[in-house]
């Protein structure tokens, strides 16, 4: 993966979306983080170099004064919305996994220019191109799509109108999510997508 930017919105209550990129392929990850830590991603990027050092410039000085150094970085998993992170350091040949926040985990890894990957589970499950996509990707993972049956088969009879309400409203969601996309506006996709996998889950 590779960061493609950061991204917010008057309406993020002082939250980010960072928006990761696969580099052979067309998904987009976004994972919602604080202004702390876009902050220190940001500065990164830039080749800024604050007077003192911040929480993860220290953080790497104090991982490379034990001859150590950070191998790559890992978002390994995503349960009920929360995505989780592996810092992967090497210290003398031997392989040290650290728990993480992603946005940590970058915001580190980016000083050593480490590499950053994804599982093929999370990207199966939270990766956008379309909302399309976001509805393959519920059904691979076996979660329910039934209000497809209930909105355009006959298979369930007396469907009533809370079913159909329900089957409108999440339509709804899922052209917002293509706007959004559409707009590159990856704050807003992110939250309607876990939006959606909320109520499919």
């Amino acid at each position: 993966m590779e960061i493609l930017g950061l991204s917010t919105s008057p309406s993020s209550g002082g939250a980010y979306a960072l928006i990761l990129s696969e580099t052979e392929g067309n998904r987009r990850l976004p994972i919602i983080i604080g202004t702390f830590e876009a902050q220190a991603i940001a500065l990164e990027l830039e080749h800024i170099k604050p007077p003192r050092p911040m929480t993860h410039d220290l953080l790497r000085n104090v991982i490379q004064s034990f001859d150590s150094f950070v191998k790559s970085i890992v978002i390994s998993d995503l349960k009920e919305g929360t995505f989780y992170a592996k810092v992967i350091c090497d210290l003398n040949g031997q392989e040290i996994e650290l728990d993480a926040r992603p946005s940590d985990a970058i915001a580190l890894g980016i000083r050593f220019k480490a590499p950053i990957f994804a599982s093929d589970e999370v990207l199966n499950e939270a990766g956008i191109t379309s909302a399309t996509d976001v509805v393959d990707s519920l059904r691979k993972s076996g979660k329910s799509v039934a209000y497809d049956e209930t909105a355009q088969t006959s298979s369930v009879k007396g469907a009533d109108a809370a079913e159909i309400s329900f089957a409108d409203k999440l339509k709804q969601l899922e052209k917002k999510l293509d706007t959004a996309i559409k707009n590159e506006n990856y704050e807003e996709a992110a939250q309607l997508r876990d939006q959606i996998s909320r109520i499919k889950g």
